[in-house]
């Protein structure tokens, strides 16, 4: 009789505990509803408007891919928290103007470089990558690799690494935001959309590229097998006579050179400045664990997700709260942690 008294509270209380989580579903649902069934009406009113906004959203949701699966290498798979992961997309961008302006020799009194030829965009890109993930490396094996399983000395020294690498920033670029020249057309005409920025196509289809490459590198190589089982059980592969070492030093390598990427990119399609830093990182975040820790399909949703709502809230949200369209990023990392809480794709570890 006591057992079944114990039980029956034991439910109640079980339910009471979920009660919280199911009325904040219900009601972020509702939210989310609401949000949708606005655009949609608005949408109908101006599909011009809506297919630009959608293909601006999903650029956009290119460039915070290439930022996030660097991330998602470095902290999802090899569990390496790398707070200065946004440094590197900023340093990548400032790279890049600075050697792109050596070879462009541009006029002292204009504030923006002449139009680029193909050599004065491709060598500032390559320079600029290489320079990042050879420093991603650097302090990799300096200061993270005597560090590992240990997240919150990794934080505190590569957020110590972030703030330095800003301040140098700011001593030897400046505070004013500048634009990387490319050697395309600005905008091309596209059926229904109209007049779009070239550029932002080019990074849609590099996101592609990086993605689909990610994918069978992780999954299909003797690389990414040695990177996953390294992550499981360090001591194991090690055993096996893998050098574990030089494996998460090459995956830091490639996580750090697409930060780069995504650095030249962004500041090719919007600008470079020496704020990017801590936006992108805080994008990383929200797109690893929106998508789930070490996925890179989880990675490419989350930041389509998060693209849309950026493109959409700037438009559609009435003017008095455009303002606030950033609070609807954590009404979507709040929802889908209530939901799953690993993530769309993550797993328990």
């Amino acid at each position: 009789m006591a057992s079944g008294v114990d039980s029956t509270v034991g439910g109640l209380n079980g339910v009471m505990a979920r009660a919280p989580w199911r009325a904040g579903s219900i009601f972020l649902l509702a939210i989310l509803g609401l949000s949708l069934l606005g655009i949609g009406i608005q949408a109908a009113s101006d599909p011009t408007l809506f297919a630009q906004i959608t293909l601006n959203g999903l650029t956009l949701a290119g460039l915070y891919f290439i930022v996030a699966s660097g991330f998602t290498l470095i902290f999802g798979l090899m569990r390496v928290v790398n707070m200065a992961h946004g440094s590197f997309y900023m340093l990548g961008g400032i790279i890049a103007y600075l050697v792109q302006e050596r070879m462009l020799n541009p006029d002292p009194t204009s504030f923006a470089l002449p139009e680029a030829t193909v050599t004065s965009f491709v060598v500032p890109l390559v320079v600029s990558m290489l320079s990042i993930a050879l420093l991603g490396v650097v302090i990799q094996q300096v200061f993270l690799r005597w560090n590992q399983g240990q997240e919150l000395r990794q934080a505190l020294i590569t957020i110590a690494i972030s703030i330095i690498i800003a301040d140098q920033a700011v001593a030897h670029f400046g505070g004013i935001a500048k634009e990387i020249s490319v050697p395309v057309r600005k905008s091309i005409e596209l059926p229904i959309v109209g007049m779009f920025g070239t550029m932002r196509l080019v990074m849609l289809l590099v996101a592609i590229l990086v993605g689909v490459g990610l994918l069978l590198i992780i999954s299909r190589t003797r690389f990414g097998m040695i990177v996953r089982a390294g992550v499981d059980d360090r001591h194991m592969v090690s055993a096996l006579g893998v050098n574990i070492q030089r494996v998460f030093a090459a995956a830091f390598f490639l996580g750090a050179l697409l930060a780069g990427l995504a650095g030249v990119l962004g500041g090719a399609v919007n600008s470079v400045n020496k704020s990017d830093d801590g936006k992108f990182l805080l994008i990383s975040l929200v797109i690893v664990i929106v998508g789930g820790m070490g996925s890179l399909t989880g990675a490419a949703v989350g930041a389509v997700l998060l693209g849309l709502i950026d493109s959409y809230s700037d438009v559609y949200l009435p003017d008095a709260v455009t303002n606030y369209g950033v609070l609807l990023t954590f009404f979507l990392l709040v929802f889908v942690l209530a939901v799953r809480p690993y993530g769309l794709f993550g797993r328990a570890a």
